[in-house]
């Protein structure tokens, strides 16, 4: 397809994956760090903070809040750089067919 050899196109590629690629890999290796401390640090994971509150359920409840960061910080990216180039794109396709 014409448009997918585009440079507008190439260029919209090349933005989502310079956002989404290394958060992937960051928030993937976060999640490996939290199994394999859950397996192998059990004495470390089971320390008590405060109450019945220890490391391990922090470290869990950080696992939904970093997945919320990043589909916010995603949303914000989308927004202001993929969806005006997407657009751009669209227009230009609908208005040559």
């Amino acid at each position: 397809m014409e448009v997918q050899k585009g440079a507008e196109f190439g260029e919209l590629r090349r933005s989502h994956r310079s956002f989404a690629f290394p958060l992937t890999i960051a928030f993937t290796a976060w999640y490996l760090l939290y199994v394999l401390l859950s397996n192998y640090a059990g004495g470390f994971m089971g320390t008590k903070l405060f109450g019945n509150i220890n490391v391990a359920l922090v470290f869990g409840v950080l696992q939904f809040v970093t997945t919320f960061a990043i589909a916010w910080l995603y949303s914000r990216h989308a927004a202001k750089k993929l969806d005006p180039k997407a657009e751009a794109i669209k227009s230009r396709m609908e208005a040559g067919a």
